[in-house]
Parts: structure tokens; C-alpha cells; sequence
């Protein structure tokens, strides 16, 4: 069975297949190296996208950034407009805006939002950790004697007498198992999670 020839071309005697890294060479040649019409779409949508993010920066990390005045006065603009289509125009102008700048400033957008994305991740780790410590220590006097253990500074009389009361507040009652309801959770419950955030944001900020 005979091969599909590929596509192609020649050049001084020497075939070119279409899509090869040469025939891509020579095509940016041909156009003289610039971008074609779907990349500077393409990158024109990524920056109107990264401008429309600074609206949720941090205010720490924006006034870090030392934006050109045209384009802090177009943010204002955007937060400020409801209207669908007036926040479509505004967002291609931010756009327009955001083209203009230099690329060290471009990277400094991307870095603040990463910075703040990073951030966010790692408190929802450590909301995550205090909240499974709270349910261990509730459930097993192992858990308890394992957190005392590793943070002796921890109150623990206080401790041990919010983990007794919040087993009782947390027993369903009769009622309860009959509806097929969890149980309430009581004040203990509420304060053992704060100890244990407060401890373990302590020792993260050394």
C-alpha cells in the first residue's frame, strides 16, 4: 500500500513539508517575523483578561505595582459600570491600556495575582488542617494527648474541658437519630477550632 505524499513545497531544490519547523521559518520570513492576526488576538484577549483581574488584587499588592494614571482612572471606570455593554467596552479599553505597557510591568501583574493566588491556597490549607484537628481531638483522647504533646503551651485544662463539652453537645439526641439530623454544635466546638487556629497561625508566623 502506497504512502499519502505529504504536503509541501520546494526551495532551491529541497522540499518543504507544511507545518515543519523550516516551513514556519520561512512563513515568519515571509511576514518579516511579525505576529499573525490570531496571536495578536489571542494576546490581545490575555491582557484585557489580566487587566479585568487587578479589580480583585489585594490593596497591598496593586499599589505595589505603580500602574500609569490612564489606566488606574480605566480600572475605576470598569468597577464602577453594571451595565453589561458598557463593561465590554470599558474591559477592551482596559485592554488597549494594557497593551501599551512595558513587559517588566506586564510580569509584575502577573507575579502580584500569583502571589495573592498562592496565598489564598495556603489559607484555605490551614483552615483545612485546624478544622480536621478540631474534629480529631473531639473524637479520640489520642488526638488530644498528641496536640499537648505538640504545643505544650496549649491551656489544657481549658482544652480538655471544651473537648468534654462539646462530645456532649455534639451526642445526638433521641430525636435527632430518629430525624436523621446532625447534631448541634455548641459553643465548645467553636472555641476548640479557635485555640487550635490560633496556635497553628502562631507558629507559622514564627
Amino acid at each position: 500500500m502506497s504512502r499519502k505524499p505529504k504536503k509541501g513545497y520546494f526551495v532551491k531544490g529541497h522540499f518543504v513539508a507544511e507545518g515543519s519547523e523550516l516551513d514556519l521559518e520561512l512563513r515568519a520570513e515571509q511576514t518579516g517575523g511579525e505576529p499573525s492576526r490570531t496571536e495578536l488576538k489571542k494576546e490581545s484577549a490575555e491582557l484585557q483578561k489580566l487587566g479585568e483581574a487587578l479589580l480583585a488584587l489585594r490593596g497591598d499588592l496593586f499599589e505595589r505595582l505603580d500602574l500609569p494614571e490612564s489606566l488606574l482612572t480605566a480600572l475605576g471606570e470598569l468597577r464602577r459600570i453594571t451595565n453589561f455593554e458598557g463593561r465590554r467596552r470599558q474591559s477592551q479599553y482596559v485592554g488597549k491600556l494594557m497593551r501599551q505597557l512595558e513587559p517588566e510591568t506586564l510580569q509584575s501583574i502577573r507575579d502580584a495575582l500569583e502571589e495573592q493566588r498562592s496565598g489564598s491556597a495556603q489559607a484555605t490549607l490551614a483552615l483545612h488542617s485546624a478544622e480536621k484537628w478540631r474534629d480529631d481531638l473531639i473524637a479520640s483522647d489520642d488526638a488530644l494527648q498528641a496536640w499537648l504533646q505538640s504545643h505544650p503551651e496549649t491551656d489544657s485544662q481549658q482544652l480538655r474541658a471544651l473537648v468534654r463539652q462539646a462530645r456532649k453537645d455534639g451526642a445526638p439526641s433521641q430525636d435527632e437519630v430518629s430525624k436523621g439530623q446532625a447534631p448541634r454544635r455548641g459553643r465548645a466546638f467553636r472555641e476548640i477550632f479557635q485555640i487550635v487556629r490560633d496556635t497553628l497561625e502562631q507558629e507559622e508566623n514564627g
